[in-house]
C-alpha cells in the first residue's frame, strides 16, 4: 500500500478539492477504532453523520430534477438504492478512500479496509468534510461527478463497469479509460465500437447499438479476460 500522504493527496486529486482544513480531511479518513492513538484527530462519526444528510439532500434534489413525471414511490425506491452503504463504498474506492483510511492496527488487519460498511461511513465522512471545507457546492459537485454511473443505472453496483473499476483500484491500476473507435449506421439504428483500457493490461473493444452498452459490454469482456487475476 501507499504512503498515506501519497494516498491523502492522490484522494485529493480524485474529489477535485485541496482542503484549506487538514485536521478535517484526517478526520474524516480515521476510523474510531484508533481508540486514544491521535486525540488530536478525533475519528469521523460525528462527520458520518453530517455527510449522510447532506448526500440525501443532493441525490434527492437530482432525482426529482431528473424524473419529472416520476411519483413518490418511484423516487424513494430509487433513492435507496443510491444512498445506501453499498454506493457509498463504490464511490469510496473511486475516490482512493481505502488507502487513504487510518484504522487501528487490529481493524487493519482483520481486513476492515476493504469493509463495504467501514468505506461506506467514510465516504459519507468525506461528504461532510467537503460541505464544513468549502460549502454544498463543493459536496454536490463532487456527489454527482463521482454518483454519476449509478445516477445514470441506479443498479450500477453490479454493472460490469463498476465491477472493472473495482478491480483496477484493487490491482493499484488507474480507472479504466472508455473511447469510442467506431460510430456508424443510422440514427435509428447506430452502432458503436467502444474501447476500454487498464493500464498494464491489453484493451478490449465491443460493439452495441449505443455507447453505454458497448461499455458495458468491453468490461464484462476485460473482466472475463482476466478472471485468473480476480
Amino acid at each position: 500500500m501507499i504512503g498515506r500522504a501519497e494516498a491523502l493527496a492522490e484522494l485529493e486529486h480524485r474529489v477535485g478539492h485541496a482542503f484549506a482544513d487538514r485536521d478535517l480531511l484526517d478526520q474524516a479518513l480515521t476510523h474510531a477504532s484508533v481508540g486514544e492513538r491521535y486525540p488530536a484527530a478525533g475519528h469521523n462519526e460525528r462527520l458520518e453523520f453530517l455527510g449522510d444528510r447532506v448526500l440525501n439532500l443532493v441525490i434527492a434534489e437530482e432525482l426529482v430534477r431528473r424524473m419529472p413525471k416520476a411519483d413518490e414511490g418511484e423516487l424513494s425506491r430509487i433513492f435507496h438504492q443510491l444512498v445506501n452503504y453499498q454506493a457509498c463504498a463504490v464511490v469510496a474506492r473511486a475516490a482512493g478512500v481505502p488507502d487513504a483510511l487510518r484504522l487501528g492496527g487490529g481493524a487493519s488487519k482483520a481486513g476492515m479496509r476493504e469493509s463495504e460498511r467501514v468505506l461506506g461511513d467514510a465516504c459519507e465522512a468525506l461528504i461532510a468534510a467537503l460541505y464544513l471545507d468549502a460549502g454544498l457546492d463543493a459536496a454536490r459537485g463532487f456527489i454527482l461527478r463521482l454518483w454519476a454511473d449509478l445516477l445514470s443505472e441506479p443498479d450500477a453496483a453490479q454493472n460490469p463497469k463498476t465491477q472493472l473499476q473495482e478491480w483496477a483500484l484493487a490491482q493499484g491500476r488507474p480507472l479504466p479509460e472508455y473511447r469510442v473507435l467506431q460510430q456508424t449506421g443510422s440514427a435509428h439504428d447506430p452502432r458503436f465500437v467502444v474501447e476500454v483500457a487498464v493500464h498494464g493490461y491489453p484493451p478490449v473493444s465491443a460493439e452495441a447499438r449505443s455507447k453505454r452498452e458497448a461499455e458495458k459490454l468491453a468490461a464484462e469482456q476485460l473482466l472475463r479476460s482476466q478472471k485468473g487475476t480476480l
